[in-house]
């Protein structure tokens, strides 16, 4: 493989202990859940291909992975990256509250302009959910950033999260002019199989 034009988009997995990170990232990219919290040390990420314009790109992944319960995540993991996902739980008002000292550390540590992408993992747990889902889009519309409400359970708008990521990254970094979230985009699976559309059930509005 031809290692020389693909360019890599290092994306950063951020917000309070527990609210599904290591899920949605192990989602995405092995397409497994764990229902038990994955209990990790030290920083850990993961790669996927996607294609744009004809161009493959590697998604290279890091999650945080318990380093927030103690905050010592330092400027360090924050270098170099091109985007930040934010993740809050949808069942715990807190996590969403934190929200806002996350986009602070964004600005604290990341490079001016990083592209971040807000996402309410958990939404299948209807019955428990507390987090207002128009909240968060004022919230996400007042920073001008993309929102999705998704489920590493599920699967419901995890790879479409991770696909606004690589997208708003491409659009800052100069290509693709205005194309939307998912359009020109293919995910490159390791076992060449084909992928299920991405949302498992009715869409988050």
């Amino acid at each position: 493989m031809n290692h020389k034009n693909r360019d890599v988009f290092k994306i950063l997995l951020i917000g309070d202990s527990a609210v599904g990170k290591t899920s949605l990232l192990l989602r995405f990219a092995d397409n497994s859940f764990q229902e038990t919290s994955v209990n990790m040390t030290s920083v850990d990420y993961k790669n996927k291909n996607i294609v744009i314009d004809g161009r493959t790109f590697n998604l290279q992944i890091w999650d945080t992975a318990g380093q927030e319960r103690f905050r010592t995540i330092t400027s360090s993991f924050y270098r170099g990256a091109h985007g930040v996902l934010v993740c809050y739980d949808v069942t715990d008002q807190l996590t969403f509250n934190n929200v806002r000292l996350w986009m602070q550390e964004i600005q604290r540590y990341a490079v001016l302009g990083v592209s971040r992408v807000l996402v309410g993992n958990k939404c299948d747990l209807a019955d428990r959910k507390i987090v207002d889902t128009s909240a968060a889009r004022q919230f996400s519309d007042n920073l001008g950033i993309p929102f999705l409400e998704a489920s590493a359970a599920t699967g419901v708008n995890v790879e479409e999260a991770f696909i606004t990521m690589a997208n708003e990254i491409y659009r800052n970094m100069g290509g693709g002019g205005g194309q939307r979230a998912g359009d020109g985009f293919k995910v490159k699976d390791s076992n060449g199989g084909k992928k299920k559309p991405c949302c498992g059930g009715k869409q988050q509005q």
